[in-house]
């Protein structure tokens, strides 16, 4: 380890000489990793009818955020997000925090990373090794995790500066991960040893200050907070995410708990949504009536039962609008779009809508 912070204090005495050599040519964006159910394709259908329909917003609030790219869209208003995901706080954290950070030490470390030499094994390579990326990425990445730990804990870097090196490690593996997009099952045969390269994350630099980052159940988040605008995109349907990406949440809360099965899956019962359940009307329904918002919209889609049984909708249609007619006058918005799916499922006629409430 002496010799890692030894070649660390080189590089950035190079970098305070020449910051030439160690600029990032290769920067990372919001919308730069896969994610079951990002809007991202669709946020000028979103903006376009909030502009339209809603007046005077000031304070938006992305309640089931994901990868923030819905929030990214409002980032001129003050911004409230949640996820109930650890990792998707994390990148939240990175995108829209107001805390300072020094980005001469994010590209030195980045730089350090990208240049650390075949290291030991770790809890990453003996859990994960050729699975979902080969064994000496998996070193690499279980020791670039556990020093960014080291240096979170010994305070030579801050809150911020973790959660955007943190990012920039998830979005790394999102990048090379042996899968087609999520971590229910790896592809057998299809690792193809590209080693792993950290990028650097490209923020925003007019975040407004008053800016909140949660991660909450948001049934019990709205009792606290209050938005102009409350945007929401709960999982509709039987999938759960902290199966689909229960590595990256691994990675991100760094507790090396034991795994099992063929995808090496933690222990996750204390992360399932009951938004995945036969409970979801209900939840939703509490949801509507304790938020506190001139607007509310939510996102739906036709999915019905387009799909397999798992991806079928748990929260009909006709309980959305009864739910949010009670709360105040509701408008439809339909849009075509193809969702992104495992690649088993052919669905045809897709629409996305837009529910808007404007609350009593």
């Amino acid at each position: 380890m002496a010799i890692v912070e030894k070649d660390l204090a080189n590089l950035g005495n190079i970098q305070k000489e020449k910051r030439d050599l160690f600029t990032f040519a290769k920067t990372t964006k919001i919308n730069n990793r896969r994610y079951l159910g990002n809007k991202y394709k669709l946020l000028p259908f979103i903006k376009t009818i909030v502009e339209k329909e809603c007046s005077d917003i000031r304070v938006v609030a992305d309640i089931f955020a994901g990868t923030g790219a819905v929030a990214s869209a409002f980032s001129d208003k003050t911004l409230i997000t949640n996820d109930s995901l650890y990792s998707n706080y994390l990148c939240h954290l990175t995108w829209f925090c107001p805390l300072p950070f020094s980005p001469l030490k994010i590209e030195t470390l980045l730089s350090f990373y990208n240049q650390i030499p075949s290291m030991e094994d770790n809890y990453m390579s003996e859990c994960f090794g050729d699975t979902f990326f080969d064994v000496e990425n998996c070193k690499k990445i279980g020791f670039i995790r556990e020093d960014i730990e080291n240096k979170a804990r010994t305070q030579q870097i801050n809150t911020r500066e973790r959660a955007i090196l943190l990012t920039s490690l998830l979005y790394a593996m999102d990048k090379i991960a042996n899968t087609c997009g999520h971590y229910d099952a790896y592809r057998k045969g299809g690792l193809e040893n590209k080693p792993i390269e950290l990028l650097l994350p490209l923020i925003s630099d007019s975040l407004n200050e008053n800016n909140q980052c949660f991660h909450e159940d948001a049934n019990e988040l709205v009792k606290k907070i209050e938005a102009d605008l409350v945007y929401i995109d709960p999982p509709y349907n039987s999938r759960q995410y902290c199966d689909a990406y229960h590595l990256l949440e691994n990675i991100a809360r760094w507790e090396k708990p034991h795994v099992t099965g063929v995808a090496k899956k933690m222990e996750r019962t204390n992360l399932k949504s009951e938004y995945c359940t036969n409970n979801a009307s209900t939840a939703f329904g509490n949801l509507i009536n304790d938020i506190t918002a001139r607007y509310i919209l939510v996102s739906y889609n036709n999915m019905a039962n387009k799909g397999n049984d798992r991806s079928n909708a748990k929260i009909k249609e006709e309980y959305i609008l009864e739910n949010l007619s009670q709360k105040g006058s509701v408008k439809v918005f339909k849009h075509s779009y193809k969702p992104f799916t495992t690649g088993k499922s052919d669905i045809k006629n897709h629409e996305e809508r837009l529910y808007l409430c404007k609350c009593k």
